[in-house]
């Protein structure tokens, strides 16, 4: 038997579960199990030290990603970059941390046709991006990964951008901070890194010159389509969800954590999509708990 899990608090609308039981079900893996736990700061050093021989890995969510680095005894260079690790892996006597987040986030938007120095695809010309949590981190380093220096960063409360500028600057990323609702001129790609609702007055906005994106990223996965994914398709831009990057991050978590790959694609995204079918068609048609994000 081995046991993996993705931790945070609140846990229980976590998608992952069915992400990973759909990567084990096609890899032939029975005896692996992947679940959600409840786990909050304090409750994480105690849960990481019961993690025994019987553990393949952990997925964590905010404000966990942080708040691992200083237990794992390795640290892969993203995930020192962007300051959090999502995912530990176990083995050795060791805890490794990792951060898919950037890989999945780049790998979503070369399905939409944003990368660098391949045929069919096109690297933005400037980003703005919305939010400065450990996703805006990984935000930046993807957009890094693409090769845009810089990028436009709309705040509430720049005293709160620090982790956020301590990346950039670990990153080599140029970061121009602004006010939270500020017009989105700079650029054609926006990335939403903000909970559910919070990026509806941009859609509220979305018209003429004010708003023409090539690329919109929301990280919010349920409910779908956001406010901002419907304004950014009524301009024409191409739209990436945070259903496709949970998958895409999930993909990566597999490949370490079972040391198989590449990770079950297709029967991932199956597994997925059959799971927020389930949710949409339950009782008031929203998982428990709060509405999803990337992370989760």
């Amino acid at each position: 038997m081995r046991r993996a899990a993705v931790l945070g608090s609140p846990i229980a609308h976590s998608l992952s579960p069915a992400l990973h039981a759909g990567a084990y079900a096609a890899l032939g893996l029975d005896g692996w199990t992947y679940t959600a736990i409840e786990c909050d700061e304090a409750a994480l050093p105690g849960l990481l030290a019961a993690c025994d021989d019987g553990w393949a890995g952990l997925s964590l969510t905010m404000p966990l990603k942080r708040a691992v680095l200083p237990m794992l005894d390795r640290t892969d260079p993203l995930a020192a970059a962007v300051g959090g690790a999502n995912t530990v892996v176990f083995g050795d006597g060791e805890r490794r941390g990792y951060n898919t987040d950037v890989p999945g986030m780049v790998a979503a938007l070369g399905e939409a046709g944003v990368a660098r120095g391949a045929p069919g695809v096109t690297a933005p010309r400037g980003a703005t991006i919305l939010g400065a949590g450990a996703t805006a981190c990984a935000a930046l380093a993807a957009l890094a990964e693409i090769g845009l220096p810089a990028a436009v960063v709309q705040v509430r409360d720049k005293a709160r951008a620090a982790g956020l500028l301590a990346a950039a600057r670990r990153l080599g990323m140029a970061v121009e901070l602004r006010p939270f609702g500020s017009p989105v001129r700079d650029g054609d790609l926006l990335v939403s890194t903000v909970p559910a609702g919070a990026a509806d007055f941009y859609a509220e906005r979305a018209h003429g010159a004010s708003f023409r994106p090539a690329w919109v990223l929301d990280v919010v996965y349920h409910p779908w389509p956001t406010p901002l994914a419907r304004a950014g398709a009524r301009s024409g831009a191409a739209v990436v969800g945070g259903f496709d990057l949970l998958l895409h991050q999930a993909a990566r978590q597999v490949e370490l954590m079972t040391g198989i790959a590449p990770a079950p694609l297709d029967a991932m995204r199956a597994a997925g999509q059959a799971e927020l079918t389930r949710r949409r068609r339950a009782p008031g048609g929203r998982p428990p708990g709060t509405p999803g994000a990337c992370c989760r």
